[in-house]
């Protein structure tokens, strides 16, 4: 996921808002940051608020509306990005263990 050089990087902004999220979370100012607004409420919160994007996700595709659909995984993507800053995880932890789970595919 690191940026070698290439413009192609197509991980790099998530760990660049990875880094922002951490940084809002350690900062706490949460009359200027949602990040730490969420994070001041603790993991229960975060975690409900994961699910509710979850949810809302679901019910866009259902629906059909792709806009509304990428909107939602955006709002999923993010939040999943606090949850894990919180629980002091990345997203690194997370492309290691799929990788793991594709072995397969190497062999």
């Amino acid at each position: 996921m690191s940026n070698n050089g290439s413009s192609n990087c197509k991980t790099c902004f998530i760990e660049l808002l990875e880094e922002v999220i951490r940084d809002r979370i350690r900062e706490g100012d949460e009359s200027k940051s949602y990040t730490a607004r969420i994070a001041s409420k603790g993991i229960y919160y975060a975690s409900r608020k994961l699910g509710e994007e979850a949810l809302e996700l679901v019910i866009e595709a259902i629906k059909g509306d792709r806009n509304a659909a990428v909107r939602e995984a955006a709002d999923l993507v993010y939040h999943l990005l606090v949850l894990l800053a919180l629980t002091g995880l990345s997203i690194r932890d997370v492309v290691e263990e799929l990788e793991r789970r594709a072995q397969w595919r190497r062999e």
